[in-house]
């Protein structure tokens, strides 16, 4: 079997690393056991709509990566199909520095982190972005954050190359707001009980 991370990550560079630290043969057991990950399915799909934040990396022409935050809303970054993922960008950015790495490469890559309980998930993909004036009402209907008061001004589409899910062992536990307020309720609950 395929794994498409594998396939695209474990270039000559990386397989000649693993082999120095003794771990190409972990690998290819790995690589061979799992995938292929060019689709999302279910379970992808339902970690990415309850995320409320990512890390998207683009290259620039220069060749220096450019690792940045983005937040929103819960379930802000859509799955439009098992290949396809697009997320609003709203008005207030300046910077731009995403968008104009674009220009000389569409390659980008996603994490997506449940510190809670220590999951994440690595997305590899071609990025694009349109201004939102010229995407579909279909589409800008679909990426529409109803209950967040701001301006789509472009919206970027995802083209998924590949995922893979990550070892937890070094992911330290940290919860959001939501999450601490939901576990202090369910404590409280249970003591009363």
């Amino acid at each position: 079997m395929t794994h498409a991370f594998a396939d695209t990550m474990f270039t000559e560079g990386v397989r000649a690393a693993e082999e120095s630290y003794g771990f190409r043969e972990h690998n290819e057991k790995l690589r061979a056991n799992f995938g292929p990950n060019d689709e999302l399915r279910i379970r992808e799909t339902d970690f990415i709509q309850k995320r409320d934040s990512f890390y998207l990396a683009t290259v620039s022409e220069t060749n220096w990566p450019y690792v940045q935050h983005r937040g929103g809303p819960t379930g802000f970054l859509k799955v439009l199909g098992p290949r396809q993922l697009a997320y609003a960008d709203f008005r207030g950015n300046t910077q731009l520095i995403s968008v104009g790495n674009l220009s000389s490469s569409d390659r980008c890559s996603i994490i997506l982190m449940d510190y809670a309980n220590r999951r994440r998930l690595k997305l590899l993909g071609h990025i694009r972005v349109e201004d939102a004036a010229n995407v579909s009402e279909e589409v800008l209907a679909q990426i529409d954050l109803p209950d967040y008061a701001a301006v789509i001004e472009r919206v970027f589409f995802i083209e998924l190359q590949a995922f893979d899910w990550n070892c937890p062992q070094h992911i330290t536990k940290r919860f959001t707001e939501v999450e601490f307020v939901q576990k202090l309720e369910l404590q409280t609950a249970s003591r009363h009980s």
